[in-house]
Parts: C-alpha cells; structure tokens; sequence
C-alpha cells in the first residue's frame, strides 16, 4: 500500500524544510556554509551506508563518529549558535518571521534615509583619521552593552555623532550604540573577538566590532585611527577598506 501523507506529515515536512532553509542562510551569511554542506554530506553518506547498503562495519565506524557529531558541531558552529539563541530568547524573537513574511511597514522602511548621516558622518571621521566605531542594532537588543556606556536617547546626526568621536570628547573611547534611528548610548564596552586569523595591524575596534557581531545580528562600523579605512562587520564577518558607497549598500541591504 502506498505511503500516503496525512496533514499532519505535510506539517512536519515544511518545519523541517524551514529549519533546513534557515540553517542554510545563516550558515551562508556567516561564511561556513562549505563547513555546513560537508556536514550533510557526510550524513548523506552514513544513509546510505547504515540504510540503504546495509554495510556493517563501515556503518558501525560511521555510527561512532555521529554519535559525537553533536559536540563536534558545537565546536564548530559555536558562534552560530550563540547567534542563534540570543536572537530566540530576545524580546523581537518574533520579528525572526518577518523574515519569511515581510509586512508593509518593512517594506516602508526600507528606505533607510536614516543611514546617510551615518555614511557621511563615517566619511568625515575617515578624512580626519578620528576612530570610530558605531553599532547598528537590529532584532537582537543591545541593552546589556548599552548599560557599559552613558546613555544619551538622542536624534541621530551626523554631527553629533562627529562630535561625541572628536578626539578631545571623554566619549570618544568605545562605541556608539545606534537603535531605532536614535544614538541610545556612547562609550560602550563591546566583547573582544580572539580570532588569530585577524591581520596584526587591526587593533581593539575592529576586533570589538567582530565580537558583537558574532554574538548578535547588529552591524558594526569601524573608522580605523591610524589609516582612516572603513570596515564593518557583521554576522561574524569583517569587511575592511570599504568605499563610501559600498558602506552606504551594505549598511542598507537587508539580510
């Protein structure tokens, strides 16, 4: 007799085609989706093996490496994961279906006029060689570094936020938080990415921008002291010697 699917297996097939769906664009995002599609493949692999081929002891060796697979994948993904569950346990853990259904007012917002003053403030700091490093909040809420800095709750501009870098300003040291189009804090305390693969030259900020954007979805704006170059980082990835323009689409594409 033919397996015929109930409404109930329809249910469980897209769940997981979704899961699937959204693992694949994460792990695209943050750069370990060749990691991710050598996982399935290996899995894959033990199917056919284990199921289809009935090969026992390449199956019994197979069984033993994903019985551990679990903690190898924790290793792995680890910032991924991280990523992951602070999106889910945030207050906007629901903005997460945004994503699939996209309502009006996104689109509306799309426009992000808001970025220019950031663009252009960026670009200023970069002709003085002032440092900067500016964070973008997203869905994730920032509010556990925002309590490191001073508050401020203030209308973003690119001249204020000029004026809180300017060398001189005892908020010029650490980063400016950015939420809902509003400058919420300055001289905040960002946790420290301890990547080895990072080039020597890139120093606290940029290491700092790399950190909470692998523990959050925020992007992360860096003006380097000693060159003047532009980077950004996000989803655990760094992008250095950005143009303004690329600056300006990569601060309003959407992920």
């Amino acid at each position: 007799m033919p397996f015929l699917p109930n409404f109930k297996d329809l249910i469980d097939i897209l769940l997981v085609a979704g899961l699937l769906y959204a693992t694949f664009k994460l792990m695209r995002n943050s750069g370990a989706l060749s990691i991710f599609m050598g996982v399935l493949a290996f899995v894959a692999l033990w199917i056919l093996v284990s199921f289809v081929l009935d090969m026992r002891l390449l199956g019994a060796f197979m069984d033993k490496i994903i019985s551990v697979g679990a903690i190898a994948l924790i290793v792995l993904f680890q910032n991924e994961i991280r990523r992951f569950l602070v999106m889910l346990g945030s207050r906007r853990r629901w903005e997460v279906l945004g994503q699939f259904f996209p309502s009006r007012k996104d689109k509306k917002e799309s426009s992000d006029h808001w970025v220019m003053h950031i663009v252009l403030a960026c670009k200023e700091l970069s002709r003085g060689k002032v440092g900067a490093l500016i964070v973008l909040e997203d869905r994730v809420l920032l509010d556990e570094y925002v309590k490191t800095g001073e508050f401020i709750d203030a209308n973003l501009s690119g001249q204020l936020i000029r004026n809180i870098f300017f060398k001189n300003s005892p908020l010029h040291d650490g980063a400016m938080i950015i939420s809902n189009e509003r400058i919420k804090a300055a001289a905040c305390i960002l946790p420290v990415a301890h990547d080895d693969t990072l080039p020597k030259e890139l120093g606290l900020r940029h290491r700092a921008a790399l950190g909470v954007s692998q523990v959050t979805d925020a992007k992360a704006v860096v003006v380097s002291e000693e060159t003047g170059r532009i980077s950004l980082a996000y989803q655990g990835n760094l992008n250095h010697n950005l143009t303004i323009e690329e600056l300006e689409r990569l601060l309003t594409e959407k992920s």
